[in-house]
């Protein structure tokens, strides 16, 4: 399996941006499909995007859909998250996952990162 560890989270206003990174450990990054996760206080753990092994194919949560970007350097074993425009309820901790399937189903990532608090004020 591999390893991941985020950064990137903090507070920001509604409106503003952040980027999120995940870096991973080992020499087969390349072979994993990544997706972004994130869960809010109280509610249940949600897809966010996903990237394909190659980076050429991405899917989003509608909630996000135009608004965060997700993509991968395989070089650097690093996949982002760049969020723009956000809103209140984008306030969740986000966690990084890899998968040998590209998928929105949690249950199909194998290896998830520790998380990152992004908070939003309204």
């Amino acid at each position: 399996q591999v390893q991941l560890v985020e950064s990137g989270g903090g507070l920001v206003q509604a409106g503003g941006s952040l980027r999120l990174s995940c870096s991973a450990s080992g020499r087969t990054f390349g072979s994993y499909v990544m997706g972004w996760f994130r869960q809010a206080p109280g509610k249940d753990r949600e897809f966010v995007a996903v990237i394909s092994r190659g980076g050429s194919t991405t899917g989003y949560a509608d909630s996000v859909k135009g608004r965060f970007t997700i993509s991968k350097d395989n070089a650097k074993n690093t996949v982002y998250l760049q969020m723009n425009s956000l809103k209140p309820e984008d306030t969740a901790v986000y966690y990084c996952a890899a998968g040998r399937v590209y998928t929105s189903d949690s249950s199909d990532f194998g290896s998830w990162g520790q998380g990152t608090q992004v908070t939003v004020s309204s």
